[in-house]
C-alpha cells in the first residue's frame, strides 16, 4: 500500500508570491524615482537600466492596441492567479510545482498592479548582445519566466519518474 497523502498548508507558497510582489513593486518604485522615461544607464557591455512602459504582454505583444489589452491582461492574470490559488491548495506538498506556481502568481499580480496604476507595466532591465536588444523586463517578468521553466522541468521530471516506476506502461 502507498503512503497516504499528507495535506500541506499552501501558506508558505502564498507568502513567496507576496514576496515576489513586494520585490517587484519596490524595484519599480526605485526605478520610477531615479530614471527618466527613455533614459538609458549603462551597467555592463550586455546590460542597461532603462525606464519603459509596456502596454502589451511579453515582447510588447498587443502593445499598439487601443487600450482594451490593459483589462484583458489584467483579467487573464487574475484568472490565472485564482487557478494557482486552487492548485496550491491541492498540491502544496509538491515543492517544485508549488515553487513554480508561486513565482508565476507573484509575477502576474505584480504586473497587474502596474496595469491598474499606470495602464502599462513598468520595465527597466535591458539586455543586449552584438547589437541585438531584448525587450526590457522587470522582476515580475523574471519570476514568471523562472516559474514557467520550473513548471516544465517539474512536468518532465514527474513524467520520467512515472516512466521509471512503470506508470505509463500499457
Amino acid at each position: 500500500m502507498g503512503q497516504p497523502e499528507v495535506k500541506v498548508s499552501p501558506v508558505r507558497w502564498y507568502a513567496l508570491a507576496v514576496l515576489v510582489i513586494v520585490l517587484d513593486q519596490v524595484s519599480k518604485q526605485v526605478v520610477l524615482a531615479t530614471i527618466r522615461f527613455g533614459e538609458t544607464i549603462y551597467v555592463a557591455p550586455f546590460w542597461n537600466w532603462v525606464l519603459t512602459f509596456n502596454r502589451g504582454a511579453a515582447f510588447s505583444f498587443l502593445a499598439s492596441e487601443d487600450g482594451w489589452q490593459r483589462w484583458f491582461f489584467t483579467a487573464l492574470a487574475l484568472g490565472v492567479s485564482g487557478w494557482i490559488v486552487y492548485m496550491l491548495r491541492q498540491h502544496a506538498g509538491q515543492k517544485l510545482l508549488s515553487l513554480a506556481l508561486a513565482l508565476i502568481m507573484g509575477g502576474a499580480l505584480g504586473n497587474v498592479i502596474d496595469r491598474i496604476r499606470f495602464g502599462a507595466v513598468v520595465d527597466f532591465v535591458q539586455w543586449h548582445a552584438a547589437g541585438f536588444y531584448w525587450p526590457a523586463f522587470n522582476v515580475a517578468d523574471s519570476a514568471i519566466t523562472v516559474g514557467a521553466v520550473l513548471m516544465v522541468w517539474d512536468q518532465f521530471a514527474s513524467g520520467a519518474l512515472k516512466s521509471r516506476q512503470g506508470g505509463d506502461s500499457a
